[in-house]
């Protein structure tokens, strides 16, 4: 039955990664091509100060890919496997769940756990560490930024297994409702302890000495040797769509996962039980 199940958790996965893809190409794409523009023009106006002040300047690397090929094939098959990959996670952590929630029926269980992934998986990371486009983050903080978004997450995955091993064990006292609340508290103090201790990227030492201590990376505008502005900061609006896009991406991803995991899901497992019940065919004559 598991292997049944982990099956149908990876096509429903696929499924997710390939919507989430066709949403964020349609949506996200021309967001991400304006944080380039924006990054190549801010680097012609700093090679251009750097050229005034007599520094050398450093020549651009040939891209490996084009942009067509990262806007259509890199993203399209990276959100695929991804949405592959999660949804066979889902399909293990609800083999995990069967027969230890109580009465919850097959297909609202897989919703459930589906909500459970995106708020564990990435809404807790995200709310520490959101994503960024092209443009933020300088090349030296890319080992520390990703370790530290990892920690994040394996954070919030402790923190849900802990907290909901605890609810089953409260529920016994204090009811179902009653223990899922206090759970969901737990989850939710440790979340905002773990976001209080680690610290914010733009109090990394590269980015203090670049751009001072701020709570971001985010470039701010740039400027002569007299303190003039010469190129602007990066956008807000770039900004604050291409995040709002990123998390209806992976909205839209598990959001799919549950939904079509949860009727195939419930399918093998009302076989499973009519194959225990059905009678053992007795050969006539006997």
């Amino acid at each position: 039955m598991e292997r049944k199940l982990i099956l149908r958790g990876l096509l429903a996965g696929g499924c997710g990664g390939l919507l989430a893809f066709i949403f964020a190409r349609l949506f996200a794409e021309p967001v991400i091509q304006r944080a380039i523009d924006y990054e190549s023009a801010r680097d012609d106006a700093q090679s251009a100060l750097d050229k005034a002040a007599g520094l050398p300047v450093e020549a651009a690397g040939p891209d490996i890919f084009s942009r067509t090929i990262q806007r259509n094939v890199g993203i399209g098959v990276g959100m695929i496997v991804f949405g592959i990959a999660m949804g066979g996670l889902l399909a293990v952590a609800y083999s995990l769940c069967l027969g230890r929630t109580g009465r919850i029926r097959p297909r609202p269980l897989a919703l459930l756990v589906a909500a459970a992934g995106f708020v564990v998986i990435y809404l807790a990371p995200f709310a520490k560490y959101p994503a960024n486009p092209p443009a933020i983050g300088h090349p030296e903080t890319i080992h520390t930024r990703g370790t530290l978004f990892l920690t994040m997450l394996i954070t919030s995955l402790i923190a849900a297994v802990i907290m909901v091993r605890l609810g089953q064990i409260m529920a016994l006292r204090l009811g179902n409702w009653n223990a899922c609340i206090l759970a969901g508290l737990g989850y939710l103090g440790v979340i905002i302890l773990a976001m209080a201790v680690l610290p914010s990227l733009g109090l990394l030492r590269v980015n203090v000495y670049e751009y001072g201590r701020h709570a971001t990376e985010t470039p701010l505008p740039l400027t002569d040797s007299s303190g003039h502005i010469v190129f602007p900061g990066f956008p807000a609006d770039v900004l604050a769509q291409f995040r709002v896009y990123s998390v209806a991406a992976q909205l839209i991803l598990w959001s799919t996962i549950g939904l079509v995991f949860a009727p195939l899901a419930e399918r093998v497992l009302n076989g499973k039980k009519l194959n225990r019940t059905q009678p053992e065919l007795v050969p006539a004559g006997f």
